[in-house]
């Protein structure tokens, strides 16, 4: 789903992608305007980082919040004008969003979660303009893990929602070799673990094992134990949670857990309960922040370039502008 008119220039520039062309200045893109999606919207960080990013590329676009119920996406994407380039997708809008794309790229496709929809330049089947979907969740999440220089060799997942899925391929690609998930859903721990044991990621031969683990306070948890692989007796290397930030506060979890570093998706409030938790038992946390800046630059490759695979110019400075927009102290967290 890359740009077909993508050009080529003599100058070149550092970064880490060897093999793709940094994207030329793009001051020439007409005003354009782009949001965040979802609900509760009040406090994301993303229209500040955004805005941050677009004032450092020379780009007129704006980028604002609204709260949205994944019911009333489709009318509002069919309310939307022709300055309408993009949208981020949050909680609850991921998978309504997948449903609502007409073309998805391969992560999306795989994890049936999209949070990244760009305009097309053609109609939709049933009228209005057709969106492209993407997930940048995935990559967002294994850059910041990486950054962080965790072991993501047997990673337990707490959590079985949209976001979950896109811990639990973060995980694959950073080559774990099993992935617990630990949540309150029987029945959703079961589909994913139905869904992904066994997987590869793309280019490796190595199945991923992935088990289940119902931390309800059921005292029947056969639900997920009869669809699941054997539950990995070793610490896990790495936790993820996946949560709403107030949500780990009565939650029950294995005492295995609070051994491993914790990556929380969650960075309002921080510290999360959960990193509260972690920290009290002597373990590292680690913020969403991260995940937060290393997927939303994927989001600006997508609205710039077309292709999240595609480097804007300077992204090391790019990625300090929004890191420095995402931590004032004077922000709503």
């Amino acid at each position: 789903m890359s740009h077909e008119h993508e050009h080529e220039h003599e100058h070149e520039h550092e970064h880490e992608h060897e093999h793709a062309q940094p994207r030329p200045p793009v001051t020439a893109l007409p005003t354009a305007s782009l949001a965040v999606l979802g609900s509760p919207i009040r406090h994301s960080k993303s229209p500040a980082i955004h805005a941050a990013a677009y004032t450092q590329l020379g780009l007129d676009w704006s980028y604002g919040r609204e709260e949205l119920q994944a019911a009333d996406l489709k009318s509002f994407l069919a309310g939307l004008g022709p300055e309408w380039r993009g949208l981020s997708l949050t909680m609850p809008l991921k998978e309504e969003a997948h449903r609502i794309a007409l073309v998805r790229d391969p992560i999306a496709e795989e994890s049936g979660v999209v949070n990244t929809l760009l305009r097309l330049g053609v109609p939709a089947p049933g009228g209005g303009s057709a969106w492209a979907g993407f997930n940048t969740d995935v990559g967002g999440l294994a850059a910041a893990i990486a950054k962080a220089g965790l072991d993501a060799t047997r990673t337990a997942v707490i959590g079985s929602g949209a976001t979950a899925v896109s811990a639990l391929l973060a995980a694959r690609r950073l080559g774990a070799e099993h992935v617990e998930i630990v949540a309150r859903n029987a029945a959703a721990v079961a589909d994913l673990v139905a869904r992904f044991c066994d997987t590869c990621e793309p280019g490796t031969e190595r199945p991923l094992q992935v088990s289940g683990t119902v931390t309800s306070q059921e005292p029947d948890r056969t639900g997920a134990a009869e669809n699941s692989a054997p539950q990995q007796a070793a610490v896990p290397t790495l936790v993820i949670s996946t949560l709403p930030g107030q949500a780990g506060n009565e939650l029950e979890l294995p005492e295995a857990l609070l051994r491993a570093p914790l990556f929380d998706v969650a960075y309002d409030p921080w510290p999360s309960p959960l990193a509260e938790r972690w920290r009290a038992a002597g373990s590292a946390a680690h913020s969403g922040d991260g995940m937060l800046i290393e997927q939303a630059l994927l989001q600006i490759r997508i609205f710039v370039a077309g292709d999240p695979a595609t480097p804007l110019q300077h992204e090391e400075r790019l990625l300090e502008v929004m890191r420095d927009a995402a931590t004032p102290t004077n922000m709503g967290r």
